[in-house]
């Protein structure tokens, strides 16, 4: 049981790897980082080039404890961060899936914020 567990661990930890070599975030186009649990959902929009986070969002934040890490959740949080970005005059971004499967939550965040006027 937990040889598969370490499988699937490590198997993300190389698509991350893989991915990780070609997106990168800039001061115009800074990229959106997602970590995700069972419980709960994290993203970050980071400039590579200073190192510095300049918008994050999270479902353990106070005004989103009530969002669960599903994909209903997840696309309320998108168009959250989507209107944080909107006020600090960020636009277009690079999606980092961070080894996680574009699929179910992933997509979900990542259409929340398309919906919020934010381009990838």
């Amino acid at each position: 049981m937990f040889k598969k567990l370490d499988d699937k661990r490590r198997k993300r930890l190389h698509r991350k790897v893989h991915i990780r070599k070609s997106v990168y975030g800039t001061a115009e186009r800074p990229r959106m980082t997602v970590t995700r649990s069972n419980k709960n959902l994290s993203v970050q929009v980071i400039n590579d080039d200073e190192g510095k986070t300049l918008a994050s969002i999270s479902t353990m934040e106070k005004d989103f404890e009530t969002l669960k890490a599903n994909a209903e959740g997840a696309a309320k949080l998108g168009e959250a961060l989507g209107a944080r970005l909107k006020e600090k005059k960020i636009a277009k971004v690079v999606f980092d899936r961070n080894g996680y499967l574009y699929h179910g939550v992933v997509k979900a965040l990542a259409d929340g914020t398309r919906k919020a006027g934010i381009e990838f």
